[in-house]
């Protein structure tokens, strides 16, 4: 069978030498040698809409670095993401749409990948590719789900949504993005300067060492900013603080991109320093629309609503390509419905990467970036995410012009871009033809969500392991608030790998912060409603139910329990005096003892928890951080 490099490299050979070929002669085409492989930087921004760019029209940011790059780019001008960063990177990373690979959400279980696919980073791996991630990840962090686990060989992270997470690290909660604890390669390690400083000054120190040793690399720059928490340096915030037309300026978040601009600027001067500007495929997009609502009322490039929204101003986003090496239609607009699906295969077609493109979702966009093809077949795209995934919740179908919203909204946006007339009744045979393709879609999308996502404990290579609430099924914890008022529930789905002894340690607080069960948010001596009166622990797993008693002063409740091999459910319980819920474990430090001959086991109890603590009286709803 003929491998996809060879494919590859012959088509660019004919279209090289078309002139020679009609001369008489055929030359067979020499495979390039591993170091004439393009590398390739994928920089996703967080939560940048589409009209968060200079070179889209908005009156008052300034990117004139990201400018440069549009100027030089491919650009495409109907690209579509999820409306939401965990699908989006699941899809990104797939080439597979959300329902189907299980990473539909940014909590609850579900923001894992199942493992039987194939992530990006393993195709250029296996290709003989360094591979780097230097930014944000937010598709699992428990084993087999991490980055480094998935294909990625050099990691600098964070865990879940970002700085202030529930399963951040306890230090960064008090001033995130300056001088943030990050995971180097697995391991907390306290860093100096800004998030988005370090990660760009890390991927390039990489980048030096691989082309040091004429290495082609893959480096994955996700940043976390311009996402919330709303913070940067004042430097970069300064020139928007005050109004335009009368509507205020969201200075920090407009501060936070240009702290990217100016990243993405050195990233240009190292390129062009080192002599890899002009084999280095360089894309730059966006994970979904705009978490400013200042941003989107001062300028939305004429499209409605934001972030989180199935509406176009929640997942139309930037996308910039350039090789130069590659003869692309450089400085050309692409007009055509493209989605972050495509990038897998098109990565896979550019680089000659191994692997059967025809399992994937998305299509390669190659032709369209080469200008051996001016339009795609025609196409629907259905858009869905969120935790439950019930039929069109939220989900939008996308073909040409057309966009058809929970089954009884369509908008035609080339006459209506505000998305702002129902034009159902008047195109019934489209809004039918749509919603015949949405029914066959999610007949065939939905049972693959339902499969389950496992967290695998006991594993060689990863024993112990960390459970998050964030990656729990059940209540939405994700955030420092949640952390706070402690009064969610949820339970794990997991895998044990080796039957044998393990050790359970239930926490309310990350085990860094020292923080007992029963303590507040600042301390001891906090008495308001996030301190909570723990005072006994349960584990209900493998048809077994154990309780203790919490002693006071305790940071963790500790079972020795034995476990088979095989799939389990890990449900935990923090009761108060009365053997109440009052959530669940934040925390489970899971570890198989591998000599287990001296562990007490935890016995058995008849104890149960005895219902829920009723809820507190309910405020004013805030958006979690994490939306």
């Amino acid at each position: 069978m003929v491998s996809q490099i060879m494919i590859h490299s012959l088509r660019c050979f004919l279209k090289a030498t078309a002139a020679t070929v009609l001369a008489g002669f055929i030359v067979v085409p020499v495979l390039a040698d591993q170091t004439e492989k393009p590398n390739v930087i994928l920089i996703m921004t967080d939560d940048q809409g589409y009209g968060d760019v200079s070179a889209h029209g908005s009156p008052v940011l300034k990117t004139p670095e990201i400018d440069k790059l549009h100027a030089s780019s491919v650009r495409f001008a109907d690209f579509h993401v999820a409306p939401m960063c965990t699908p989006t990177r699941g899809q990104l990373m797939t080439g597979i749409d959300a329902m189907r690979n299980g990473a539909t959400a940014v909590c609850r279980g579900r923001s894992m990948v199942r493992r039987e696919f194939k992530m990006m980073p393993q195709y250029f791996a296996e290709a003989g590719y360094a591979t780097g991630l230097f930014g944000k990840w937010h598709l699992g962090d428990s084993y087999p789900h991490r980055p480094r686990f998935r294909g990625f060989q050099e990691v600098l992270s964070f865990r879940a949504w970002g700085l202030t997470s529930l399963a951040d690290h306890w230090d960064n909660h008090t001033d995130p993005y300056l001088d943030p604890v990050l995971m180097h390669n697995g391991v907390d390690k306290k860093y100096s300067g800004y998030c988005t400083d370090i990660f760009f000054a890390e991927a390039m120190k990489w980048m030096e060492q691989c082309a040091d040793q004429k290495k082609p690399f893959f480096l994955y720059l996700p940043t976390n900013t311009p996402h919330v928490p709303d913070i940067v340096p004042g430097k970069y915030s300064r020139p928007y603080v005050g109004k335009y037309k009368g509507k205020p300026i969201p200075h920090v978040f407009y501060g936070m991109i240009a702290n990217i601009d100016e990243n993405i600027g050195k990233l240009e001067a190292l390129l062009k320093e080192r002599g890899l500007r002009d084999n280095t495929i360089l894309i730059f997009l966006s994970d979904n629309g705009t978490q400013s609502r200042d941003a989107s009322n001062l300028y939305s490039a004429g499209m409605r609503d934001k972030k989180t929204s199935v509406f176009e101003g929640g997942h139309r986003v930037p996308l910039f390509v350039r090789w130069l090496d590659g003869n692309l239609q450089h400085g050309s607009d692409i007009a055509e419905l493209t989605t972050v699906q495509d990038l897998l295969p098109t990565l896979m077609e550019l680089c000659g990467l191994e692997g059967d493109p025809s399992v994937l979702d998305g299509t390669s966009l190659a032709s369209l970036l080469e200008g051996t093809r001016q339009t795609l077949p025609d196409r629907m795209v259905v858009n869905q995410y969120k935790s439950s995934c019930q039929k069109w919740n939220s989900a939008v179908v996308m073909q040409g012009k057309w966009r058809l919203i929970g089954g009884n909204e369509l908008y035609n946006i080339a006459d209506d871009p505000h998305q702002d007339r129902n034009v159902y009744e008047q195109f019934p045979e489209i809004a039918r033809g749509m919603n015949a393709h949405y029914d066959q879609w999610f007949a065939e999308a939905r049972p693959e969500f339902e499969k389950p996502r496992h967290i695998i404990i006991g594993s060689r290579e990863a024993n112990p392991v960390i459970l998050y609430a964030s990656d729990w099924q059940g209540g939405y914890c994700d955030n420092t608030t949640n952390l706070k008022k402690a009064d969610t529930v949820g339970y794990w789905d997991l895998m044990v790998d080796r039957a044998g002894t393990y050790e359970l340690e239930l926490r309310r607080w990350p085990k860094e912060s020292g923080k007992t069960f029963t303590e507040g948010f600042e301390g001891p001596a906090n008495k308001d409603s996030t301190a909570r009166p723990i005072v006994v622990a349960n584990v209900q797993v493998a048809d077994g139910n154990y309780t203790l008693d919490v002693a006071d002063g305790s940071t963790h409740a500790t079972f020795n329990i034995k476990l088979p091999k095989g799939k389990v459910k890990l449900r935990t319980a923090l009761l108060d005096a009365r053997e109440r819920t009052l959530c669940s474990a934040m925390y489970v430090d899971v570890k198989r003892l591998e000599d287990s001959a001296s562990a007490t086991l935890t016995p058995v109890s008849g104890r149960e928890p005895q219902g829920r603590v009723a809820a507190a009286p309910k405020t004013k709803k805030t958006r979690p951080r994490n939306e």
